[in-house]
């Protein structure tokens, strides 16, 4: 694999503006090769440290889980941010050992006591056990892939592996990010939402009743609500599991001129004098069924990022692990505000009180209004990415441009742009009223900054 990084010594500094990665990367080499001894062989080189690896190994594989989020079957966008986040830790986990002065998340995320260790005396390559724990967590994870799906992650396995074969410890290497993978995944089953991609809808939860209260559209199987425990969830991060609820501002009310009125008639205006500009903002933020969900947008913009820096696979590993877990928590806490709220639609609302036949520009989903899930996650995974690439990092966002029209690469000055534009899409969409995107990046960027807090590095 291609070292896309000087040589020691002749780091060139502009690459890690913004970042707070410059010191590890600049002492990784020197550090490591103090630090272990590897095969008894005197004549055998030391591992290389993680930072002199690319950062392919990390953004193929989250390539490849976009892709299984995509055309896989029950990935909601909870259930998506989830896999997202034990991912981000396992690859995270499978190549720490290797990045100088690193800090093993076991012990600061909610019930992770222990991982398990390397063999210091011996030699690793961090490419591979990145690309071992990266494929077993993800075959776990997507438990109910199709053979066809599994054929594919064994066959990106192997063409990763194959620049490495030769190497000394390779297969130390697997067993390690495989043992690595494993741990994870059996942490992940205790946490309320193993094989959640089974389960978005159970047919026996009854949605309460009352004034201003979200009610399914119909009585199909499709509107039922959709994952109504998932904010009884353990969260990644403990200090995000104590926030406490954010407020909703305002009280039911059919009377013109209150608050609850006012953001009622905002969006039914919005609606019915939406420029183009805004509809392509609302059709863009959709991430809607058979896409790879807002979860999967906030890490499509990560890899972006990551390629444009042209960033080392320890970089690519913290920063999918943090962003992975930023978006999971945020689900899991917008989730328990929507569920105790059980706020109705603006479709509810608009219908009941003004235009019997007013339609939104995207489908509203099976689930209560406040607050708003892309604008939580999108704050979330904003908060993460600056502070690990700078408040002002322009990018420019490609997810989508496959699709064609519409759907063209949009420039963005930096993260707080693409959250607030990703908040204010739901707004244009018809399916959120303006306080539920505005809260939920509030709520978003909480989640993000303790996920900031953890100790990555000694």
């Amino acid at each position: 694999m291609l070292n896309i990084f000087p040589p020691a010594g002749r780091v060139n500094a502009a690459t890690f503006r913004g970042s707070h990665w410059l010191g590890a990367a600049l002492l990784a080499t020197t550090l490591l090769a103090t630090s272990c001894s590897h095969d008894a062989d005197p004549n055998l080189p030391v591992s290389p440290a993680a930072e002199s690896y690319s950062a392919d190994v990390a953004t193929k594989w989250a390539d490849a889980e976009l892709k299984l989020i995509r055309t896989g079957t029950g990935f909601s966008a909870p259930v998506v941010s989830r896999a997202l986040g034990y991912s981000g830790v396992a690859l995270y986990e499978a190549v720490a050992p290797g990045i100088a002065g690193s800090q093993s998340l076991a012990g600061q995320l909610s019930a992770l006591s222990t991982l398990p260790q390397i063999d210091a005396s011996q030699r690793y390559n961090w490419a591979v056990a990145a690309n071992a724990a990266e494929a077993a967590i993800i075959k776990s994870l997507f438990g109910n892939a199709t053979a066809a799906q599994r054929s594919t992650i064994d066959s990106l396995e192997t063409a990763l592996n194959q620049p490495f074969t030769t190497d000394a410890g390779f297969d130390r290497s697997v067993q390690f990010g495989r043992a690595i993978a494993q741990a994870v995944f059996d942490w992940s089953r205790t946490d309320g939402g193993h094989e959640g991609y089974l389960s978005n809808q159970p047919a026996g939860y009854v949605p309460p009743t009352g004034v201003g209260m979200w009610v399914p559209a119909n009585g199909t199987a499709a509107a039922r609500a959709l994952q109504p425990y998932w904010g009884q969830n353990r969260m990644f991060v403990p200090a995000d599991a104590a926030m406490p609820m954010p407020a909703l501002a305002y009280s039911y009310s059919t009377t013109p001129g209150s608050p609850y009125y006012t953001q009622v008639q905002e969006v039914y205006n919005t609606g019915r004098n939406l420029t183009p500009a805004q509809r392509t903002i609302a059709l863009y933020w959709a991430d809607g069924g058979q896409t790879i969900t807002p979860p999967g947008h906030s890490i499509s913009i990560t890899g972006i990022v990551l390629r444009a820096r042209q960033a080392s696979l320890a970089q690519a590993a913290e920063a999918y692990a943090r962003v992975g877990m930023a978006v999971a928590d945020a689900f899991v806490g917008c989730w328990k505000c929507k569920y105790q709220f059980n706020w109705q639609r603006p479709i509810t609302a608009i219908q009941g009180m003004i235009d019997p036949s007013w339609l939104p520009v995207i489908p509203t989903p099976p689930f209560p209004e406040f607050v708003s899930g892309h604008s939580s996650q999108s704050g979330a995974a904003a908060q993460v990415l600056e502070d690990l690439f700078g408040a002002q990092t322009p990018f420019v966002d490609n997810t989508h441009q496959a699709r064609g029209v519409g759907y063209e690469p949009r420039p963005f000055a930096s993260f707080a742009a693409f959250a607030d534009e990703a908040a204010m899409s739901r707004l244009y969409g018809g399916i959120h009223f303006r306080s539920a995107n505005e809260v939920g990046l509030i709520e978003g960027r909480k989640v993000g900054r303790n996920v900031s807090a953890l100790h990555f590095r000694r």
